[in-house]
């Protein structure tokens, strides 16, 4: 078999170098153009029977309020807007991290809207959440909503998934453990989970990210709609007891519970 001339290598070597030279081109475009991804990490915690921001997130009137011991903490995630240009070696280096999550875009924010009308939309399920807690809680303890006002206050916080922690707040307040004590018993409870009037306890999105969010803000309990028991649980630092609930009755005694020394079911 003849071997190449000198010559044919060059013009094969030079062939090769113009045709890497669009390959290479599109590799670099491809790594930094956008992708259709969101980046969720742990967000804040709000003790719900606290303060947020200078006021109280809860207020009675219309009943007394009692004075609260211990902690029912919200947890929130942090998640890039719809409008975030996410590219390929951002997605690459935090695919693997346990406090990082990459979701496609489309299951966090509807095509087509804007940070400002994603923000909106958040308010308004915030709102509605606020809303199904103070009834369910006012069913829950047999109160007339004509006689007892509750208004919630944590507006720059959006979403539904509150809904449990802000009903839990409210019976606290009004009622305890419904024996003279907290309904916290002195602990930092931290939990998610969204509610409707009747009580009914529904999943959320960021689980995993929710229970490293309650661990790092120092909850030792956290209550979890039941069917999200295995996504909690892949996530959980160590030293955080996972106690799941379907109804709001379910929380309110694995609580009453853990204060006398009773059975609480776990995840």
């Amino acid at each position: 078999m003849p071997l190449s001339s000198p010559s044919a290598w060059s013009r094969r070597t030079r062939a090769l170098a113009v045709c890497a030279v669009p390959v290479l081109a599109l590799l670099v475009t491809a790594a930094f153009a956008p992708l259709p991804f969101t980046i969720a990490r742990p967000g804040w915690t709000v003790d719900v029977l606290g303060d947020h921001q200078g006021k109280p997130v809860i207020t009675v009137s219309g009943a007394e309020a009692r004075r609260t011991s211990g902690q029912l903490r919200m947890v929130s995630i942090i998640a890039t807007g719809p409008d975030a240009e996410i590219t390929l070696p951002e997605v690459a280096s935090d695919w693997f991290r346990t406090d990082r999550t990459v979701m496609p875009h489309d299951s966090v924010f509807p095509p087509g809207k804007s940070d400002k009308e994603t923000e909106e939309r958040n308010v308004e399920e915030m709102k509605k959440s606020q809303d199904s807690a103070v009834r369910a809680a006012l069913r829950h303890l047999h109160r007339s909503p004509s006689d007892v006002k509750v208004s919630l206050s944590l507006g720059d916080i959006g979403g539904p998934s509150a809904g449990l922690m802000f009903t839990l707040g409210i019976i606290d307040k009004l009622d305890g453990d419904g024996r003279g004590g907290d309904l916290t018993g002195g602990r930092t409870i931290a939990g998610t989970g969204t509610i409707d009037p009747d009580g009914t306890v529904g999943p959320v999105g960021g689980v995993g990210l929710k229970v490293q969010a309650a661990g790092r803000d120092g909850a030792g309990v956290f209550l979890v709609p039941k069917a999200q028991c295995a996504e909690a649980s892949a996530g959980a630092p160590a030293g955080l007891r996972l106690v799941p609930v379907r109804k709001l009755g379910d929380a309110v005694e694995a609580l009453r519970a853990l204060e006398s020394g009773g059975a609480v079911p776990r995840c």
